[in-house]
């Protein structure tokens, strides 16, 4: 069985460039965590490069099959020709919480549409193929409730999984806040009733 519960994100801040027809085009590749985020990450390139005479871009600000988290701008630039297909770039790279931004420097030479098309997909294109990324996991929470002689055990078998442990609190028993991924809810589940505790479930997460 197939689980979506990972994707891949930048680990980092990254850019590249391209020089197409005189014309420079700086591509900036940023991960978020929100539309919130990423419009604060668009805005703090366009500080950056304040002479730039365009700042397109394409976000996925969720997981890639998120459509509700999906957005672009041509910032300028003929309808179309940015924007778009630096989005379709994007959703095609397996990538989310991700925000991309192509800032151009014109360099005298007009690309017509066409050539914009294929300049603003090329640089997305070409970043990507270099691109550092981590694996980012869509985490469902979980409480489990167990003693404290079982507490030891459980969490030597967590450090083998993708389980995060959010929180510990301590009273006559031990309560765990955990970040687990579907793939290993079953296990965890199995695990938790061979220990003689109790896994309580509360809302999905992402981590």
């Amino acid at each position: 069985m197939a689980f979506m519960d990972r994707f891949l994100v930048p680990s980092t801040q990254q850019r590249f460039e391209l020089e197409i027809k005189r014309s420079r085009f700086i591509t900036t590749i940023i991960p978020v965590t929100d539309k919130k985020t990423g419009k604060l990450a668009i805005e703090s390139v366009r500080q950056e490069f304040p002479d730039a005479n365009h700042h397109c871009w394409a976000m996925v600000a969720a997981a890639p099959t998120d459509i509700y988290h999906q957005d672009q701008s041509d910032d300028g630039e003929p309808k179309g020709t940015a924007g778009k297909p630096m989005l379709n770039v994007l959703l095609h790279s397996d990538l989310g919480n991700t925000v991309v931004v192509v800032t151009r420097f014109f360099g005298g030479i007009k690309l017509g549409a066409g050539g914009l098309v294929r300049a603003y997909t090329q640089s997305v294109s070409s970043a990507l193929k270099e691109l550092d990324t981590r694996i980012q996991f869509i985490r469902q929470a979980r409480q489990v409730a167990l003693s404290y002689s079982q507490l030891d055990t459980l969490e030597h078998w967590l450090r083998s999984t993708d389980i995060s442990i959010v929180e510990k609190t301590f009273t006559d028993s031990v309560l765990l806040e955990l970040a687990v991924p579907e793939s290993d809810l079953s296990a965890l589940s199995l695990k938790v009733t061979e220990l003689g505790g109790k896994l309580l479930p509360t809302e999905e997460q992402p981590g």
